[in-house]
């Protein structure tokens, strides 16, 4: 062990005892976040606007605040934006992360200097969690990859503007700076293969042993990096790596094809930020679910999923939830963001500790014949498929075919970029579609109703997904592919 894993290594300790502490008291951890937010709170526009001077109980706090959007916060970020202080927050905020919105156009999400520690601060327990729960540490003795957005920051009313990924470069510490790659410069380029490139001649040589981004994005870097050296595997390129952390997309669909990049079975730590606030991250090598962050500023809320539409929908906090349903996740930070409706579907998959699983996003859906399918169903779908046909998958998203051009029953349309096809492309959607039926009641009803007939699959030429994301402005960084849609919008510009 180096001398920095050795300097790491007590603090890593403390702080997996803090999580595991934390973690197993979570109500009254949540009770302590919603009290001190609603200590502010009070003080804000928004909060004497709303009439929240003489709320002191969650209960009472609900019938204040309602479920927001952005859109529904957005005449308070425009105050604060015009110079406004204690709008949402005490204060004003130190950053805006700047995100795209489906109705909203750019977003932009306050980050204050209390819920900056959320940010930066979880990441970094996430990985010194990982190492002392393991006994791994020698990946802080090397270099670190972080595939991340520009960190050039512009103004916004006054106030600091960027990618929630280029504002966090700006927070690493000088400790780990030294071993953090790709350089700033490298960082600010905008176009992605130019970019791509850029990284892969500085980390060529250097002894990289974690590497951090969304896989599909991680998948482009490992291809340059054998189209570079002509190996063929990572590891022997980096013999030392041994750590993957990513977030934002269900990594399973991806493990073995990154896994057979690289030549070997990696470490991986799975983590749920977002520019609204850090949500969970994996604390256990061998568990799957993310242990939700209940000590981090955010005092959290659920809304099943079949009543999100609901004008008064069932609003739930951490202790009334329940195992296996499909919750609408809702936030209340330290950042100013009250009753926010973040557009994504979580499931609870322990109660003790409390553990979830994203399963998709609000918007990203298929019920066009009342089947609601959601991503979870249609990404265990393929796993599924994939394994007992020993396939690979690139990408793939899932589309309705209402009115199909052949005259024949509508049916789900699925596109995908296989990197091994399958001997059989029938017997594969045959596989699909059994797995789909048991697990969505609805879609099973449809299929053996004869409404719908078997999905069908539509094999993409490769590099399709890659090429549909660069006409679109959104190849690289924290861009991804949508797995399924309500409309054939992606559909029709990929087949």
């Amino acid at each position: 062990m180096g001398i920095k894993a050795s300097l790491i290594r007590p603090f890593a300790k403390k702080t997996a005892s803090n999580i595991e502490k934390w973690a197993s008291n979570p109500i009254q951890a949540q009770e302590k976040v919603f009290q001190n937010l609603l200590s502010t709170l009070k003080q804000t526009a928004y909060g004497k606007e709303n009439g929240l001077q003489d709320v002191n109980s969650y209960e009472s706090f609900k019938e204040k605040v309602a479920i927001n959007d952005y859109e529904a916060l957005r005449p308070y970020i425009d105050r604060i934006i015009q110079g406004e202080e204690h709008v949402l927050w005490k204060g004003r905020p130190k950053y805006f992360a700047k995100t795209s919105g489906t109705t909203s156009g750019v977003k932009y999400i306050p980050l204050t200097k209390e819920s900056i520690p959320n940010h930066f601060g979880t990441a970094r327990n996430a990985m010194f969690n990982f190492a002392a729960r393991t006994g791994k540490f020698d990946f802080f003795d090397g270099n670190m990859i972080f595939l991340s957005g520009s960190p050039e920051l512009t103004k916004t009313g006054g106030i600091n503007t960027g990618r929630l990924s280029g504002i966090v470069n700006h927070m690493v510490p000088s400790w780990l700076k030294a071993s953090q790659l790709p350089s700033y410069a490298t960082n600010c380029i905008e176009e992605w293969e130019i970019k791509l490139d850029a990284i892969v001649e500085e980390t060529l040589q250097k002894d990289m042993r974690l590497i951090s981004g969304i896989p599909p994005w991680v998948q482009m870097y490992y291809e340059r990096l054998l189209d570079r050296t002509g190996k063929k595997h990572i590891k022997d390129i980096f013999p030392n790596y041994s750590v993957f952390t990513y977030g934002g997309v269900n990594f399973e669909p991806y493990r073995q094809i990154l896994e057979n990049l690289v030549g070997k079975r990696l470490d991986s730590v799975e983590t749920y930020p977002a520019s609204e606030g850090f949500i969970a991250f994996q604390d256990q090598a061998e568990n799957n679910g993310l242990l939700l962050n209940v000590q981090s500023g955010i005092f959290f809320e659920f809304i099943p999923l079949n009543e999100i539409n609901n004008p008064n929908p069932t609003r739930v906090s951490l202790q009334d939830v329940e195992l296996g349903v499909n919750y609408a996740i809702i936030l209340n930070t330290n950042a100013g963001l009250w009753g926010y409706n973040i557009g994504d579907t979580v499931e609870f998959v322990s109660l003790a500790p409390y553990r979830i699983k994203v399963t998709g996003r609000i918007k990203h859906f298929i019920s066009a014949f009342g089947e609601h399918v959601i991503g979870k169903e249609v990404e265990e779908a393929m796993l599924y498929a994939s394994q007992k046909h020993g396939v690979r998958i690139v990408e793939f998203t899932v589309a309705p075919n209402i009115n199909p051009t052949d005259g024949s029953t509508p049916h789900h349309e699925w596109l995908i970029e296989f990197a091994q096809t399958p001997a059989d492309i029938h017997a594969f959607a045959q596989s699909l579609n059994e797995e789909m039926c048991r697990q969505n009641i609805y879609y099973n009803d449809l299929i053996t109703g004869k409404v719908l007939e078997q999905l069908r699959v539509q094999a993409l030429a490769k590099d399709a997904f890659r090429n549909y994301m660069k006409s679109q402005g959104k190849l690289g960084g924290q861009n991804k592919v949508p797995r399924l849609a309500n409309d054939r919008k992606i559909a029709d510009l990929l087949v």
